[in-house]
């Protein structure tokens, strides 16, 4: 099931704002590729953590 305007899985409600928002777009992209659900939630999650370090670093 995908995700927008504010929904997301539970298991992101306790992240800031800005790295719930990039999970839920990796995890659409990973639904639509054909991935299972369970993996999307968690697949997104790690990248958006590791997006956002990454950023982090470069500046």
């Amino acid at each position: 099931m995908p995700w927008q305007n504010g929904d997301h899985p539970q298991s992101y409600k306790n992240q800031p704002m800005k790295i719930r928002e990039k999970a839920v777009e990796i995890a659409n992209a990973l639904l639509e590729d054909g991935t299972q659900e369970g993996i999307a939630i968690a697949t997104g999650l790690k990248m958006a953590r590791a997006f956002f370090e990454q950023k982090r670093a470069k500046e």
